[in-house]
């Protein structure tokens, strides 16, 4: 196998067994929040999936390490040299039924309506605009080039019926994600609030819905991060 190269700052990192990740000491690198969301939801046979803000490629990947009865996963990132760093990754472990896509995630084009089974996505979820950060590491942060509810249309429109949405968010926009999800029908099915240390104060939630489902929705117990 024909190891890809490594570019200044990079290094392999862990993704799951004897699997490996690039990641880039410069720029955003993932962090635990994007392993609970791989783990949350389970994939079905065959299964069309496709991940939002991928970033470096984390959460499909890992996803793909947990699930590889799965047809196929793509990755979609604006940022292209974190989407190449996905391309590598792919092409290192040998992910046949990858695909790293450099994509803002409102350009996704019309052939992919109604495509996919399951979308993923761990996004900018903070306000505010670049402060101390990096454009590079700001974007992945914070909704500066894409908001929730651009992601959510686009989840809406591509997403075949019975297809599901699994999103991670900060908790005290429950309200705002639910709603939103609702509203364009993706109806919650399974949720779950994150926390620091147990009994602490949620942070993060967790909401998988589908689409065209009944109403009704498991309210899991806190995950602990």
């Amino acid at each position: 196998m024909d190891i890809p190269a490594l570019l200044p700052g990079e290094v392999y990192e862990e993704l799951f067994g004897d699997k490996k990740i690039i990641q880039n000491t410069a720029l955003y690198r993932f962090t635990s929040d994007s392993v609970l969301l791989s783990k949350f939801v389970k994939g079905k046979k065959n299964d069309v999936v496709a991940d939002f803000c991928a970033g470096s490629g984390i959460v499909g990947l890992h996803f793909l390490c947990l699930n590889p009865h799965i047809k196929s996963v793509t990755l979609y990132e604006m940022q292209p040299a974190l989407s190449d760093m996905s391309a590598r990754t792919i092409a290192y472990n040998g992910f046949g039924c990858a695909s790293a896509v450099c994509s803002r995630v409102q350009d996704i084009g019309a052939e992919c309506n109604g495509r996919f089974s399951l979308v993923l996505c761990n996004p900018p979820y903070e306000r505010g605009g670049f402060e101390s950060l990096t454009y590079e590491k700001a974007v992945c942060r914070k909704e500066i080039t894409v908001t929730l509810a651009e992601i959510l249309d686009v989840a809406a429109r591509t997403l075949k019926f019975g297809g599901r949405l699994a999103i991670i968010n900060r908790a005290d926009r429950t309200a705002e994600l639910i709603y939103g999800m609702k509203s364009r029908g993706l109806e919650p099915k399974r949720m779950q609030y994150v926390c620091g240390t147990r009994g602490g104060k949620p942070y993060l939630v967790m909401v998988e819905g589908c689409k065209g489902g009944r109403e009704g929705v498991e309210v899991l117990p806190f995950a602990i991060n």
